[in-house]
């Protein structure tokens, strides 16, 4: 077997979810093919999905040092080592999104980069061109309202996430962070909407369900707002029965309280924190 079909073969492993047999997979193909840098960048995902961090960070670093011409990989190891802050994830995606200005997985790689970098017209103009070539792609969508909202403009957000949502209704995370736009644009009806339908689709994300009640109480949805407190009381850890004591209390007190509990404390941090995850 070549190394395109033992890459493809593991490739696969990886679309099921497995990444270890992925991982097992291609670890074997390097030991015939040491500095193949296809092999070392996909080894590198496969073990950030298996919570090795060190490990894959080393495979990406790895797969830089023998130069790869393909875009794929080059805009792959960038975004592999972004998630590290290695400066060096920068030059790897600028050159692959040169090298290849018309794939959409480099151009919208690259400004997801930079939108979290705070460089944000930089960021728009690739987000924007890989949109023009993919404009039903949901991840790109999704990349361009997290631009717009991390430059601020919350309303122009709106669009692109619900759009994204729209074409790919069963993934939460987009949905929770327009729930968290909305909240931050006082919609809150339309956030306690969203942010439940996201908890459900998102059930061990405690803070989702926390997030859900609290929004579904400032908009005087009373029941909605103790069935999402009671979703992340049963999924919360030891850690996180503080924050749920918090909300109950609020919620206790009333729509006013939670309004301003949601929107002073929590949402800020929370919609931050969610907008910077890298992809």
């Amino acid at each position: 077997m070549d190394t395109d079909e033992l890459l493809q073969k593991a490739l696969d492993l990886g679309e099921e979810g497995d990444w270890e047999g992925m991982a097992t997979q291609l670890a074997e193909a390097l030991e015939s093919h040491p500095d193949n840098p296809a092999l070392l960048c996909w080894l590198g995902v496969a073990e950030r999905e298996m919570g090795l961090p060190g490990s894959a960070y080393d495979r990406f670093k790895e797969a830089l040092a023998q130069e790869p011409e393909d875009p794929y990989v080059l805009a792959t190891v960038g975004n592999g080592l972004a998630h590290f802050d290695d400066p060096e994830a920068e030059a790897a995606l600028r050159s692959a999104s040169v090298m290849a200005p018309d794939v959409p997985l480099t151009r919208w790689l690259f400004g997801a980069y930079l939108s979290r970098e705070g460089l944000f017209e930089d960021a728009l103009r690739e987000l924007n061109a890989a949109a023009e070539l993919a404009p039903e792609d949901p991840v790109i969508l999704y990349e361009v309202g997290v631009a717009l909202a991390l430059k601020g403009q919350m309303e122009s957000a709106l669009d692109p996430l619900t759009r994204s949502i729209d074409l790919d209704p069963g993934e939460g995370w987009s949905q929770v962070v327009l729930g968290l736009v909305e909240a931050e644009l006082d919609r809150m009806e339309d956030a306690a909407r969203d942010l439940s339908e996201a908890a459900r689709l998102r059930p061990v994300d405690v803070e989702a369900q926390l997030l859900a009640a609290l929004a579904a109480e400032a908009a005087e949805w009373e029941d909605l707002a103790y069935e999402m407190m009671e979703r992340g009381r049963q999924g919360a850890l030891p850690g996180d029965l503080h924050l749920v004591e918090t909300v109950e209390a609020r919620l206790e007190e009333g729509p006013d309280s939670a309004r301003t509990f949601f929107r002073e404390e929590l949402l800020p941090g929370a919609l931050r924190e969610r907008l910077m995850n890298r992809p």
